[in-house]
This record gives C-alpha cells, sequence and structure tokens, in this order.
C-alpha cells in the first residue's frame, strides 16, 4: 500500500465511528423459514460441558450444523441455474458439474464485494406495509421508487427489492407463501436491472422473484435472465425493515460470503454502512 493510502485510513476511520451498522442478514436457527427445495438447517451441540474435563477444571463446548447452501440469507453463484443446459457463458453444464462441484461458476469466482448499495423500497412507495402475495413488481416501480427515494441507479450498484415481505420471516408457513404466492420482480424487471448494470440484486423474500399464486418455484424467469444471460448474481432472504423504517435508501453495501470451493451458493452477513 502506497503513502497515499495510508493517508486515508484515518479519516475512513473518523467516518466509520459516526456511521450506523445495518446487519441485512437473518439469524440462522433451527425450524428458521426456508425454500423446501434445499436441505434444512441443522444445529446442535456435539460437545458439551462437563463431558470432557481437564485436569484443571476447565471445560469446553462444541457444535455441529448442517445446512444447504441456499438457507437463510445467501447468494446464488451463476453455476446455480442453467437453461437449456447451459450456464453462463455457454458453458455446459453437465460438463461443469462432472467432478461433483463447480470449479468454473462456482461460489468461489465471486469475490467480496464493498460499493454502493441502493434499497428499492416498493412497500414505500405503495404505502402498504407488506405487498400482496403473488405480486410482480413492475418496471415502473421499480423507477417511481429510485425516484422518489432519489437515489437513480448507477453501473456496479448492489440493489436490494423491499416488499415488505420479510416481515413474515419468523412464520415460515407464510413466508415460503406456499398457498399466496410471495411478490417480486418478474422478467422485464430482471432485464431492467441488468440495463442499469447492476453488480448484484437482491430481496427480503426466498426466491427473489414472483412467485405466482399457486404455481411454487415452476418457472424462475429472473434468475434465468440475472443468472444464466446477464451473469449478476443473486442475495435472497434480506432483512431490510431496520432500513426502511431508517428512511435509509443508499448506503456502503459490505458482502462477504462463505468460500466454499465449487458451491452453488453460500450463507452471507450483509451489512449495510451508512
Amino acid at each position: 500500500m502506497s503513502n497515499s493510502h495510508l493517508d486515508l485510513v484515518p479519516g475512513l476511520l473518523d467516518l466509520l465511528t459516526e456511521a450506523t451498522v445495518y446487519d441485512l442478514g437473518r439469524p440462522m436457527h433451527n425450524g428458521m423459514a426456508q425454500s423446501p427445495n434445499h436441505p434444512e438447517f441443522r444445529h446442535c451441540l456435539d460437545r458439551r460441558h462437563g463431558e470432557r474435563v481437564r485436569a484443571d477444571g476447565g471445560s469446553a463446548a462444541a457444535d455441529l450444523l448442517t445446512t444447504g447452501c441456499h438457507v437463510g440469507t445467501h447468494v446464488d453463484a451463476l453455476a446455480h441455474v442453467s437453461h437449456q443446459g447451459l450456464l453462463h457463458g455457454g458453458v455446459d453444464a453437465q460438463a461443469a458439474q462432472a467432478d461433483g462441484n463447480f470449479e468454473v461458476l462456482g461460489i468461489q469466482d465471486l469475490p467480496p464485494f464493498v460499493g454502493r448499495g441502493v434499497m428499492l423500497d416498493i412497500a414505500g412507495l405503495l404505502e402498504e406495509e407488506v405487498c400482496d402475495g403473488g405480486q410482480e413488481i413492475s418496471v415502473a416501480e421499480l423507477k417511481a421508487a429510485a425516484t422518489r427515494q432519489g437515489t437513480p441507479l448507477r453501473p456496479g450498484d448492489a440493489v436490494l427489492i423491499r416488499s415488505g415481505w420479510g416481515a413474515y420471516f419468523d412464520d415460515p408457513d407464510r413466508y415460503s407463501g406456499a398457498d399466496t404466492g410471495v411478490p417480486g420482480v418478474g422478467e422485464s424487471g430482471a432485464q431492467w436491472l441488468a440495463e442499469q448494470r447492476a453488480a448484484l440484486v437482491g430481496a427480503d423474500t426466498l426466491a427473489f422473484e414472483c412467485i405466482p399464486t399457486g404455481r411454487g418455484h415452476a418457472l424462475l424467469p429472473a434468475h434465468r435472465v440475472l443468472l444464466v444471460e446477464k451473469g449478476i448474481n443473486i442475495i435472497e432472504a434480506l432483512d431490510l425493515d431496520g432500513l426502511a423504517a431508517a428512511g435509509v435508501y443508499e448506503f456502503v453495501f459490505v458482502l462477504s460470503h462463505l468460500n466454499i470451493h465449487g458451491a452453488t451458493g453460500a450463507p452471507v452477513r450483509p451489512l449495510a454502512v451508512a
């Protein structure tokens, strides 16, 4: 690092002492809301205090967990979805997974992100606590939210969509929307986000995109557009209500995932600094 860069560090640290850090990740616990398409999260104590006691009286507890890579707040790798047998960039999906993991387009290919984040508060725009289940968020609404907030999108942004659906996270059946559908962007919304050259996109729902009532995950056109066609990673199950309550729509967004080599996704604990 050059001396000029070192000179910037004290000023950056001073700014951080005045900033608020918003945790956008969901706590992971047994029984939490998640997609039924993925292995469930399970945590238990593998060793308890008192089971092994050292000569000096010391003891330790330790844990065991199992989880799917698309459980809790997580980010999708480009290897997560294929279309007509192809991954992003025309990579053959069968060949890419032949060794039991993804040496290309796995989550290891997504570097940590530190940059501008924008939350588009669609529930706030519509003056609703929560958008309706199965509601498709339109391009017009995405544009109107950005205008209302004074946060025009710029190339390289992380764009996070708030529908208010996160209010149901502690009610797994309702959050999954099996009976009601789930709000989110559709194919046109995904195309528009890609046209804005977003670096990352995310939402406060399990599947990011609109899930029509009674249709489940039968079709995921936004995933096809973003992951396969445009190469844009998707973050799901974000907690955006704290930002909305504070009226924070623009922030420094920090995303660092578990670096699981060859995986199709990974848990994350995103932060917004404002």
